[in-house]
């Protein structure tokens, strides 16, 4: 009789599963194939909630808000002993989410690509892409996100962040903005925007976006800290040209510069369809060179365009040859 071969331990696999905002309807196929296919489900313990009807059965490791270091770790452990793990964050993984700590406890046990261990991160509509949906178009020009947590982030960082995108004019998302014992951020973080954003910009708090306790509530940058905010909201920060109307938060994304919208979109003089506008980069060249050539300043330029002045005086300094392109078409209005 021959003796038996020794079984070959196969290497498991770590899947960083985006769940979406809560509800299953929003959650992708993938990620619930994901769950389905996993022998084990690690996550906090309010996202194990949000998929107990897809975990049954399953061996469950649930983890504290504040230890997402030790997902991490469980996870490669299990995925070592041959298992393929759902490591679960609400939202998007690759958004204050999971795939950074675990990546970097995989990288310091000197995992790599190829590794045996293999692991697939499987995306998700994040608070921001989920909240705006429910309060109308706030995001359809330029925005970002920046978590108002100090946990990890010196504030000073996180301030210089906010004063930035304020003066910037992006659309903001604000993540964790508030907590029982985080109080003052919110109120610092509307101190920092009103240096640059009117008083009456539209602001949509959204509180638990597609779960059983949803809350929406709209109100301006000025009233905004007085509002209920907590762990469980997303402060959505409109800018300029961001306005409500019939209970819907919309940002415009600038057809009006282009098109008399009053006019049945026809196309404002000295304006083309299909090009850069008259105050895109290469007209914007044009008057710079032509207000220096005037006689101000590049200080004055600066202050002016509200741009650094060695920005100002290394655009003069490049040849005009190298800023102009061969026309072509683009593919956006």
């Amino acid at each position: 009789m021959e003796p038996e071969t020794p079984a070959v331990q196969t290497a498991g696999k770590i899947m960083l599963v985006g769940i979406g905002p809560g509800s299953v309807d929003h959650m992708t196929a993938r990620a619930r194939a994901a769950i389905a296919e996993a022998d084990v489900v690690i996550g906090y313990v309010t996202y194990i909630k949000l998929v107990a009807d897809l975990v049954e059965g399953k061996e469950i490791i649930r983890k504290s808000m504040t230890e997402e270091l030790d997902r991490a770790v469980s996870a490669l452990e299990a995925a070592r002993a041959g298992k393929k793990v759902a490591l679960i964050s609400s939202g998007d993984a690759g958004v204050y989410g999971m795939a950074g700590p675990t990546y970097e406890v995989l990288f310091q046990s000197g995992w790599t690509p190829d590794d045996p261990v293999q692991v697939e991160i499987i995306p998700g509509a994040s608070a921001l892409n989920s909240c705006a949906a429910l309060v109308g178009a706030p995001l359809t020009h330029d925005f970002c996100a920046i978590s108002l947590s100090d946990l990890l982030t010196p504030w000073p960082t996180i301030a210089r962040r906010l004063d930035a995108v304020a003066m910037a004019d992006f659309v903001v998302a604000l993540y964790n903005p508030k907590s029982g014992r985080r109080t003052r951020q919110i109120v610092e973080a509307q101190r920092l925007f009103l240096r640059h954003r009117r008083p009456d910009t539209p602001v949509a708090i959204v509180k638990s976006a597609y779960r059983r306790r949803e809350n929406i509530v709209f109100t301006t940058l000025d009233s905004m800290a007085e509002a209920d905010i907590g762990m469980l909201s997303t402060v959505l920060i409109g800018n300029s040209n961001t306005f409500v109307r019939n209970g819907l938060m919309v940002t415009p994304r600038g057809y009006a510069n282009k098109y008399d919208m009053q006019d049945g979109g026809s196309t404002r003089e000295g304006e083309r369809a299909g090009r850069s506008l008259s105050t895109g980069l290469l007209g914007w060249l044009e008057t710079l060179a032509a207000e220096h050539a005037a006689g101000d300043s590049i200080e004055t330029l600066a202050a002016r365009h509200r741009l650094p002045a060695d920005y100002i005086q290394a655009t003069l300094d490049e040849p005009w040859e190298a800023a102009v392109a061969a026309p072509t078409e683009e593919s956006e209005a």
